[in-house]
């Protein structure tokens, strides 16, 4: 006689990348174990009527217990991270472990399992910060991909961090050569440096001149360049946070022409503008990131490409720092916005923004929203099928939505450590009422109820790009070059 399942859900409609259907869905030992019109044998029993059933977020790019290359802590560490994570709909999230000058790469994974391990409710893995590609780190590599880190992430701008472009070219060979995929922050140094010292020299220093210290031309300039770079190589690049027209559309028309590029923006670029920068004192603190929000007309471009299939996913980048000497005002009530910390929270809100003002507003079909929210980053970051989508034999990774449900944000509803949220006081409607993880409820009800270490790191996959046929510079092709193998 075949054993109950542990939980069943009961008469929800079930909604993936692909497909909607009504159905019930049985879980045994963490796995979906079966899809059907009916299931009735479960030990414990969910009703899911009228309710969407789908699989749970995947958050993959957050800033969880990472220093910044100055030195600031997040205010989030795994505990407080994962479980606003998942009150936001999310049930497995890929945070950074940087490298910092000096650092090994054993050395930076040695010390995010230390942060992680045993304090987070829901799945993890990593994406690598490579900020200093020495030789021996560059030889050191490898490591990272025997322990299943399979991403890496490389910036062109920030003077700790930034690498050269023939650095670039190394990791991008690397990473290809192993099944890696590199991300980019893609911004160009030298016109950034260029625009704060002439705001400095001005006395413009208040936060809203942040905006105008990253141009748009800074990112369209740095996306242009690091697209040439992996074409180069032919090795597959995400897009960073793309923020601008023009990044969007050289990300497309890479994409239309075959290369294995892909984008990726997130909500601040959706929601807000530099017009929430210019507020009384430092209160513009809280709206910093980069890159910086934009305006309006860009952000309905932005929303455009997103209903084209430019970006793949829509992540949160949450970054963080109170607005306190903690964080945004370490440098004290006089700080200039050279001397604020980058980042704002949003892990909580990425899903619920996303569904409010792109489904139920006609942005979006329920396809793409779990698409965008989970399964082109399963995908992309080698956890699909396992995660990302709903099907017998997956992770019982599920997140059930009332999406008729109508609140209004506030910084206490976060869950995180933050005294502050951008979106105070905007009214969404479509909210996550329960997320669970390997089958085990995490959030229900308004209710974190699982055990604090439940989640478990997960080793991901080579890189897969499928059937993008990619790029081959004459010059690398043995054919068109004399007959030899640079790669």
């Amino acid at each position: 006689m075949t054993a109950p399942f542990d939980l069943v859900i009961r008469h929800g409609t079930v909604v993936t990348a692909t497909d909607t259907v009504r159905a019930d869905i049985g879980i045994r030992d963490g796995k979906i174990a079966a899809i059907a019109e009916t299931l009735t044998d479960g030990v414990e029993t969910i009703d899911a009527t009228d309710r969407l059933v789908l699989p749970g977020g995947l958050e993959a790019h957050c800033h969880i217990a990472q220093e910044s290359a100055n030195g600031t802590m997040t205010a989030d560490g795994y505990a407080t991270g994962s479980v606003s994570a998942a009150f936001g709909g999310n049930s497995c999230f890929i945070p950074f472990a940087a490298q910092h000058h000096g650092m090994g790469i054993r050395e930076t994974l040695d010390l995010y399992d230390s942060r992680a391990t045993g304090q987070s409710v829901i799945d993890w893995s990593y994406h690598l910060i490579v900020s200093d590609p020495t030789p021996d780190a560059l030889e050191e590599l490898p490591l990272a991909f025997e322990r299943g880190v399979t991403s890496f992430k490389v910036f062109t701008t920030y003077p700790l961090l930034k690498v050269e472009d023939g650095q670039f070219l190394d990791i991008l060979a690397l990473a290809k050569e192993h099944g890696a995929l590199t991300m980019v922050h893609a911004e160009n140094h030298a016109m950034i440096g260029w625009m704060i010292e002439r705001l400095m020299q001005n006395g413009l220093t208040a936060p809203r001149y942040h905006a105008l210290s990253h141009p748009e031309l800074a990112e369209e300039e740095a996306v242009h360049r690091a697209i040439c770079l992996a074409k180069l190589v032919d090795a597959p690049l995400l897009i960073v946070h793309v923020s601008t027209r023009a990044g969007a559309a050289l990300v497309e028309a890479a994409r239309r022409s075959g290369v294995a590029i892909y984008g990726e923006t997130c909500p601040q670029y959706l929601f807000l503008t530099r017009d929430d920068l210019n507020r009384e004192g430092l209160e513009g603190a809280k709206y910093m990131c980069s890159p910086p929000v934009r305006d309006t007309a860009t952000q309905e471009a932005l929303w455009d490409h997103i209903r084209r299939g430019t970006f793949s996913v829509v992540s949160s980048d949450h970054a963080p720092y109170r607005y306190d000497e903690s964080g945004k005002l370490a440098a004290g009530p006089d700080a200039t916005f050279k001397q604020i910390a980058n980042g704002m929270p949003g892990i909580a809100l990425r899903l619920p923004l996303l569904f409010s003002e792109g489904v139920r507003k006609g942005r979006l079909s329920l396809q793409d929203f779990v698409a965008l929210s989970s399964t082109n980053a399963a995908k992309l970051y080698g956890l699909h099928p396992r995660k990302g989508t709903i099907a017998v034999g997956t992770d019982a990774d599920i997140a059930i939505w009332n999406p008729d449900e109508t609140r209004i944000v506030t910084a206490a509803d976060q869950h995180d450590a933050m005294d502050y949220t951008p979106y105070e006081g905007m009214s969404l409607t479509g909210w996550p009422v329960a997320v669970m993880t390997r089958g085990q409820i995490v959030m229900q009800d308004g209710t974190i109820v699982c055990p604090p270490d439940h989640g478990k790191f997960q080793p991901r996959d080579r890189f897969d790009r499928g059937t993008v046929p990619g790029y081959r510079a004459p010059e690398m092709d043995p054919r068109q070059n004399f007959g030899v193998e640079l790669l």
